[in-house]
């Protein structure tokens, strides 16, 4: 902004002086110009401040008075996302003992499960991990001091109760799946079969093992 005023404006900077109590300081005309163009640019600062300020009051009111665009009756608040369920859910894989097989939508894989000693037991169980390789030793699986095993393609399961059951691949019976339950509880598949699974379910997936296996004692009611 230029320090040169007109003889207009500059009178109107003289009263300005007059008016807020401060004498005019005995200088030349330049420093007269000087101060009251200071004075003006002060003058401008403060009113755009106070339209920004007002400006700002505006946009929170308006948003406030809308509710902040979350129309559930919150005041505003986040809302904590719902946990996610499965209790009623459709499984994303079911067993059926009694038939002895895994389906996947329109995909019927064989399986072996439990034998009679050591049957599999029914119920809905989440994948929780995902093995390529895992080995199966007898203190996991209580199979006697000389088992000692590898099995790939492996899905691990998790119940309700915490129970822990796997899908595996029989590389060591690939004749008993849909034929024999051999297994102590597991749910054998052929290792092709067992492989194409593994590629289909991932943590979080839900396996629902239905009926019993034949031959498997009832529950005593």
């Amino acid at each position: 902004m230029s320090d040169d005023l007109s003889p207009r404006e500059l009178s109107a900077a003289l009263r300005d002086l007059a008016g807020s109590g401060e004498a005019p300081a005995p200088t030349a005309g330049a420093q007269v110009r000087r101060r009251a163009a200071a004075r003006r640019r002060r003058r401008h600062a403060a009113v755009w401040g106070g339209a920004a300020v007002a400006a700002g009051a505006l946009v929170l009111g308006l948003t406030a008075g809308l509710g902040g665009g979350s129309g559930d009756g919150s005041g505003g608040r986040p809302v904590p996302p719902a946990a996610p369920s499965t209790r009623s859910a459709a499984p994303d894989a079911t067993v059926d003992l009694a038939g002895r097989t895994l389906v996947v939508g329109d995909r019927r894989l064989p399986v072996s499960s439990g034998s009679a000693r050591h049957p599999t037991e029914p119920g809905r169980m989440t994948v929780v991990a995902k093995h390529r390789t895992k080995r199966f030793t007898s203190e996991s699986v209580g199979l006697g001091k000389e088992y000692d095993v590898t099995l790939p393609w492996v899905l691990e399961l998790r119940g309700p109760d915490g129970a822990t059951n796997y899908v595996v691949a029989l590389t060591y019976a690939e004749q008993a799946p849909g034929r024999q339950d051999t297994t102590r509880g597991w749910i054998g598949l052929r290792p092709a079969d067992a492989q194409w699974l593994y590629g289909h379910l991932d943590p979080g997936s839900v396996l629902s093992v239905e009926g019993r296996a034949p031959g498997t004692p009832a529950a005593p009611r």
